[in-house]
């Protein structure tokens, strides 16, 4: 945890090239979003959604909130109201250590891992990143392989622009392609 929050404070010098007039100037994290949508699974099997919400909460620290459609589609058969997926939103240490985890143990789990692609990074400086399989978390079990489901994680930065985005990603430690 204490990793991140140390190399974040250290990109005011390591990330010179910009010219920051401070250190406030320099980027920072601001949160972690994970989000997971369920669709039509949560009215056919209503098991399924509290079992996505607690490996969500074993996984993140922080228990999932429901998110709802806003609009109804009728080809989808989607009603105003109605619970189409689930999302944390990490701040503060917990984000620290949801991405210290994400970092060193869950990405190197994954299969035929060849690093993070830097199309994932915006052009406003966040970077939201697609994960398959929950099971490369080590809370999750091993024995229940068949609900498997991915989640979207998205990292909410202070940067300006991609290059800067880029560069303090790459700072911190997350592996991106060669």
């Amino acid at each position: 945890m204490q990793i991140i929050k140390q190399k974040q404070d250290e990109a005011y010098k390591a990330l010179s090239k910009f010219g920051y007039k401070t250190k406030l100037a320099a980027p920072r994290l601001q949160k972690v979003v994970i989000s997971s949508g369920t669709g039509s699974i949560m009215k056919k099997d209503k098991e399924k959604n509290k079992l996505i919400m607690d490996r969500l909460t074993r996984i993140t620290g922080q228990r999932p909130t429901l998110r709802s459609a806003k609009k109804s589609v009728a080809s989808f058969k989607v009603r105003q109201g109605d619970p189409i997926g689930v999302s944390v939103t990490l701040r503060g240490a917990r984000m620290y250590h949801f991405l210290d985890k994400l970092i060193n143990i869950a990405i190197p789990r994954t299969k035929d891992f060849r690093g993070i692609d830097r199309k994932n990074v915006d052009s406003v400086g966040n970077m939201t990143m697609g994960i398959k399989e929950h099971t490369i978390f080590p809370e999750t079990s091993d024995e229940d392989l068949r609900d498997v489901f991915g989640f979207a994680i998205t990292i909410v930065t202070t940067s300006k622009n991609k290059e800067e985005a880029t560069a303090f990603f790459e700072h911190i430690g997350i592996p991106f392609k060669k």
